[in-house]
């Protein structure tokens, strides 16, 4: 088992840390995504670049990378290798090798890792970051809040190593987000617009 472990986590990394913000936004003519906004690869900062089309798609293969590792490692290896797999996709996207390990902040993967895990977290996540998102404009402060609330809900509702694995990732994702959390506490983390035309 340790040999397919060591499979899933290269898989995993591999497909994690393919850059689409990056290589998206570049494809569309809008230039390197990393010197706009807040210099990340996510699709929140893609949305910045005023194409929404072209965020819309980053956030979809942002997910895809986190969720594809995860279901071919459940479905050949089991719920362990699942585990590996989705850690090393977040990881790969944070830390991608193409870009000297300096990439985005995970949200988005880790999406697509929860959908591939147990998908009803997947599905309690999207709707917490929506409801906040929505209400506040502030994107980070709908991330770190969905994150928090589904650790916390993965302790309530799965068993075995997944809520571990969760609570894991979710403090990997407020170590990613620590710059926004100290803006939040200053009341200065600028808001998304959900209008603007590309």
């Amino acid at each position: 088992m340790t040999r397919e472990l060591i499979y899933v986590a290269l898989l995993g990394y591999l497909l994690g840390s393919i850059p689409f913000g990056f290589l998206l936004t570049r494809f569309a003519g809008l230039g390197d995504v990393r010197l706009i906004g807040s210099g990340n690869i996510g699709a929140t900062n893609v949305l910045r670049t005023g194409s929404r089309w072209v965020a819309a798609l980053t956030l979809f293969f942002d997910i895809l990378k986190g969720f594809v590792p995860v279901f071919l490692a459940a479905r050949l290896w089991g719920s362990d290798a699942a585990i590996v797999a989705g850690i090393a996709a977040l990881a790969g996207h944070i830390l991608p090798v193409w870009l000297r390990f300096k990439g985005g902040k995970g949200v988005a993967t880790y999406i697509g890792v929860l959908f591939g895990l147990f998908w009803p977290l997947g599905v309690l996540f999207i709707l917490i970051w929506l409801i906040i998102a929505f209400g506040s404009r502030i994107s980070s402060l709908a991330a770190l809040a969905a994150t928090a609330i589904t650790a916390a809900t993965g302790f309530a509702i799965t068993e075995g190593r997944l809520p571990f694995a969760l609570l894991v990732i979710a403090v990997v994702i407020f170590i990613t987000h620590r710059a926004n959390l100290l803006r939040l506490l200053r009341n200065q983390e600028p808001k998304i617009s959900f209008t603007r035309k590309a």
